[in-house]
């Protein structure tokens, strides 16, 4: 059904150009919009023209017009049109044909919805595919990818309405929600753009969204896609890269598949794998024993590609501080950090800790 709003637009267009009042009445006898209150008191003749539903396509009495607004012939709604004359029956006939339109347009977008939805959800066989894209005139071969955004509130419901009025125009570009916490967008490309040009609309997806909706987002994408087929395969990536971004790039506002690094390789590891590790590295697999000043130096050390001089100018610590603090890293691993290999080792772990926390959360 049609909103009240997009309703009460075409009631005004039709008071515009006929210069006479009107209202539409539903399937339960409510007047749900109208152009003058007074139009309530004519509820009556849109019940009786409802009742004859199915034998006529308007009710004309004296100075007052009923027509019968169908969709795939069940009746939705009758439009009330107050005046006499030629010129007020045209205007009702028209109007209705009006919001019949505007009813077929609405079933179509929803129709295109639904079909977006399976085809992110990989629901749909490849023949579907090929029908209805045929049949809702959606372009099979070109360029795509999926972008996922996901804001930093659940119940922030301006994102996906503020992207459907910059992206969901046309038969190329796609803007749904398969849940609640996130909008998805189907992009069709240019054949130029590679991936700088998607971080590039990522980037004004988050500037846009905290400049137009006021609202915190991340925003992932999957790898470039040539056929609609494979929409699935970007939007399975994008989903991914915002479930590892989760774990291991919280402070990244954007991520993409194709560089997530050795997050990706640890996020599709076995538990069992992970576990082995920890304990392999850590005294019965524990992390939590270091201190958030140890993990802080050590973090910083990595950020400054482990030069102590650099680290300890950082930190506003002598670099006798600094080495003794690394000492104590040492003497609770085994692992010497300022040493390459060991380093490596210690940063990995605690990627794999990280992993194994938010699959027990």
């Amino acid at each position: 059904m049609l909103s009240n709003q997009i309703l009460h637009k075409a009631l005004q267009d039709i008071k515009n150009i006929a210069g006479c009042e009107c209202a539409v009445w539903d399937a339960e006898g409510i007047c749900v919009v109208m152009t003058n209150e007074k139009m309530t008191e004519y509820s009556s003749n849109a019940a009786e023209a409802w009742e004859k539903a199915g034998t006529i396509d308007e009710l004309i009495r004296e100075d007052l017009g009923m027509f019968l607004v169908y969709d795939d012939d069940e009746l939705v709604y009758v439009l009330g049109l107050k005046g006499a004359g030629a010129q007020t029956q045209m205007a009702g006939r028209m109007g209705a044909s009006q919001i019949k339109n505007l009813l077929f347009a609405y079933k179509e977008r929803m129709d295109k919805n639904r079909f977006i939805q399976n085809l992110l959800l990989d629901n749909l066989l490849l023949v579907d595919i090929y029908n209805q894209a045929k049949k809702m005139k959606v372009p099979v071969e070109t360029r795509r990818t999926v972008f996922v955004v996901e804001p930093k509130n659940e119940e922030d419901s301006l994102v996906l309405e503020t992207l459907k009025g910059l992206y969901a125009v046309g038969t190329k570009d796609f803007v749904t929600a398969v849940d609640e916490g996130h909008t998805i967008i189907v992009k069709s490309l240019q054949p130029t753009d590679g991936y700088p040009q998607l971080h590039q609309m990522a980037r004004e997806l988050v500037d846009t969204l905290n400049a137009e909706a006021m609202v915190s987002v991340r925003v992932a994408f999957g790898t470039i896609v040539d056929e609609l087929k494979d929409v699935s395969k970007s939007y399975k990536e994008a989903d991914m890269a915002l479930e590892v971004g989760r774990v291991f790039y919280t402070e990244k506002k954007i991520l993409a598949y194709n560089e997530l690094g050795i997050g990706r390789l640890i996020h599709q590891l076995p538990s069992s794998l992970c576990e082995m590790f920890l304990k392999e590295v850590f005294e019965g697999g524990e992390v939590n024993h270091f201190e958030e000043e140890e993990l802080t130096t050590v973090y910083t050390f990595f950020d400054n590609n482990l030069n102590i001089s650099e680290t300890a100018r950082r930190l506003y610590v002598h670099r006798n501080t600094l080495v003794y603090r690394l000492e104590k890293i040492q003497k609770k691993t085994g692992l010497d950090v300022r040493v390459f290999e060991d380093a490596l080792t210690f940063k990995i772990a605690m990627m794999v800790a990280d992993h194994m926390k938010y699959m027990k959360d």
